[in-house]
């Protein structure tokens, strides 16, 4: 793509190819949105049949205009768009938006000339948005250009849109128009066949106007170069950005032998692309209009202590519920302000958080209660809550709220409950940037929203660490066990091998091919001791009864290696039986799994969760790519639901985090460096108290041949 994107969102001229007279038709559309929208630059109608479109002078082709012109807006039969871009190209244009469908989208042929589109922008430095899309605008007053077929241009604001869908865009501007909410850009891009999402973040990255970015795709190009500019956003320049992807089931997932590979279905990667980005994912449009009209409002809160001041007790006591679902905790007031809201408030009130002004409360006693509870340094924000009733003036109290929030420069939500009764009030609040939500749980999980992204954006990210030197012996060591097979699934004698390469811990082993070798192995490895099947033949050793724990002598260990073989022939009779691992019995702790696999698309990614048995049953696990900053790790932990176990419940001791944290990112190394494992499982990995570390009790790895 060529680096002309800004010739596409600050054009000083515009040619429409395809402008027409003919009401309802798109080319009548988009021309009539650019003068209708008061566009700042000059309008080129083109048309070889007409002289004049809405009065404008036209033009046979791009090539009749005699001035420059920085954008074509492309409206013509998609046979005909090749030749008008190769055109474009002669002419010297730099941006186009190419609005006809009838490419990719419908497959054969249309894919054929969406590829070569893809080829002609490129040779003419063009950078071209779809085709197949609704089309761009830029609400900035020194540019005003609807240069698409939407009914109207939004207002202005400070929140840039841009989507992978041009029908969804419809519905998000009149949804945006009934709750005053702006744009600074608003882009559909379609196909991308050029322009794709992560050189539209990159622009809007850069963009003055765009404070928040909000996004509906279908699918990342890159996740490594949107993870990259993602980050920069958030991090350097500190731009919210929420994210609704659609596609989210499980039934594209690939059949896998590993735990983490069954898990990691088709939307894993996605959604550890976003959290590795610092992007917010939203379930639908809903969450994302609640979550924008927050981030571009309101000042982002310092910390999670939430003020809730209501005029009715239960809905009080509902938003206090959702606050702590959503990570935020109740402020306790201090000393003082407590006094000042008795002396203030009547005795029937609560005084306390939430603080009940009582049903028949007016505006007065509203802004005296909210005044004084943004006013104490306990308090990081503030949800407002008023319930219609027969003695409150909605409107009246919608009036001193702005006031009160700007002075105190923390964020306040509110949720005046209802749509007839409250709504001169709602249209006030959101007159004056306020947000309102028609329930409390909506105001409080956008609060919690908030919270979350200030806390992300304040903590220190460091850099990708590189723990061990690039271990030429494991990559000597897959490519032997690999050959020029297709697939090999790696026993877990030769597991170990690779895992010590890379530093992790793992227990003392021996393999007894034989009977007669079991004694030697013993003697090397000590008592209680686990024996296992080695066998490629036999993945799942449990389901073979391959394993038998807790063996205390000599005897034992002779009596369990005859066993495991019978109970292995029994299982596969043909099955390649390598001999016994014969392996140091951990003691007890918690049983966690760390694994990872190959993502088709966007490379290695990491699973960490609760292990043993439990894995599959709770599926209690988080994701990451491959490389990722040690935040990323400590995120894996501390995001699953047991992390409670770890941390030491019910009076147990905490367990080695740091050990956890050190395996992940080896582990995060390794994938990398040796992108021919496409699968593997440590399962389970016993950790132990903290500063006790932690050991690799059983694993297992798939080997494929690297298209890399």
């Amino acid at each position: 793509m060529s680096n002309n994107i800004k010739s596409i969102l600050n054009p000083q001229s515009i040619a429409v190819v395809g402008a027409t007279d003919r009401r309802g038709s798109v080319g009548y559309s988009i021309f009539s949105n650019l003068i209708n929208g008061d566009f700042q630059g000059i309008l080129y109608p083109v048309s070889p049949r007409l002289k004049s479109v809405r009065g404008v002078r036209a033009y046979k082709s791009l090539s009749d205009i005699q001035d420059p012109v920085d954008l074509a807006v492309v409206i013509v039969p998609p046979q005909a768009v090749l030749s008008v871009i190769e055109e474009a190209g002669r002419k010297g244009v730099k941006g186009a938006v190419v609005i006809t469908a009838g490419f990719k989208e419908v497959g054969g042929e249309g894919a054929v000339m969406e590829k070569r589109l893809q080829e002609i922008a490129a040779e003419n430095e063009i950078s071209l948005i779809g085709p197949n899309c609704l089309g761009v605008m830029n609400t900035d007053p020194k540019v005003q250009m609807n240069a698409s077929f939407a009914t109207k241009m939004p207002r202005r604001g400070n929140l840039g849109f841009i989507s992978q869908s041009g029908a969804l865009c419809t519905a998000v501007l009149d949804v945006a128009e009934g709750r005053n909410i702006g744009f600074s850009k608003f882009i559909s891009f379609g196909n991308k066949a050029d322009v794709n999402e992560i050189d539209l973040l990159n622009y809007l990255k850069d963009d003055p106007e765009t404070h928040v970015i909000i996004m509906y795709l279908e699918e990342i190009s890159d996740g490594g170069k949107f993870i990259e500019v993602a980050r920069k956003i958030a991090w350097e320049a500190r731009k919210p950005m929420l994210a609704v992807k659609s596609g989210v089931s499980v039934e594209g997932a690939k059949a896998a032998s590993s735990h983490t590979g069954s898990l990691a279905g088709s939307d894993a990667a996605y959604d550890a692309i976003f959290r590795q980005s610092g992007i917010i994912r939203v379930e639908g449009i809903t969450e994302l209009f609640h979550y924008a009209q927050s981030f571009s409002t309101q000042p982002l809160p310092k910390g999670n202590r939430i003020a809730i001041v209501t005029n009715a007790g239960g809905p009080g006591i509902m938003a206090t519920d959702a606050g702590m679902r959503h990570g935020l905790k109740l402020a306790e007031f201090t000393d003082e302000t407590i006094a000042k809201l008795k002396q203030d408030l009547p005795p029937t009130a609560n005084i306390h958080n939430p603080v009940d002004v009582i049903g028949d409360a007016n505006h007065s006693r509203y802004e005296t209660a909210i005044k004084h509870v943004l006013a104490d340094d306990n308090v990081d924000a503030a949800v407002v809550i008023l319930t219609p009733q027969a003695m409150t003036d909605c409107l009246e109290t919608a009036q001193v709220i702005p006031d009160v929030a700007l002075q105190s420069k923390k964020p306040v939500l509110c949720s005046f409950m209802g749509l007839a009764d409250v709504s001169a009030g709602v249209q006030y609040l959101q007159d004056h940037n306020i947000p309102n939500y028609i329930f409390p749980e909506a105001a409080m999980r956008s609060m919690g929203a908030m919270v979350k992204y200030a806390d992300s954006i304040i903590k220190p990210h460091r850099s990708t660490p590189h723990l061990v030197t690039s271990c030429d012996t494991a990559a000597r060591f897959i490519e032997d066990r690999l050959g020029d097979k297709e697939s090999v699934f790696v026993t877990e004698v030769d597991c170990q091998e690779i895992l010590s390469c890379y530093g992790f811990p793992v227990l003392k082993s021996r393999l007894a091919r034989t009977r007669a070798a079991v004694k030697e192995a013993a003697v090397d490895v000590g008592f209680p001791m686990v024996m296992k099947i080695s066998s490629p033949d036999i993945i799942h050793k449990s389901d073979a009864g391959g394993v038998v724990v807790g063996i205390q002598n000599l005897a034992e260990a002779e009596a369990a290696f005859d066993r495991i073989v019978a109970n292995a022939k029994n299982y596969k009779a043909d099955a390649i039986i390598d001999g016994i691992f014969m392996v140091q019995m951990a003691k007890k702790g918690v049983e966690v799994i760390l694994g990872a696999t190959k993502d088709h698309k966007f490379g290695p990614m990491i699973m960490f969760g609760l292990g043993g048995i439990f894995v599959e049953t709770f599926k209690d696990v988080s994701f990451r790519l491959a490389p990722m900053w040690e935040s990323s790790a400590e995120n894996m932990i501390t995001g699953i639901k047991g992390y409670d176990l770890l941390r030491g419940a019910r009076g147990q001791k905490p367990s080695d985090i740091k050990a956890l944290k050190d395996c992940i990112l080896r582990l995060s190394q390794m994938m990398v460096e040796n992108p021919e494992i496409a699968e593997l499982d440590m399962n389970p990995i016993i950790v132990y108290p903290d500063g006790e570390g932690c050991v690799v009790a059983d694993s297992r790895i798939i080997l494929k041949q690297s298209k890399e």
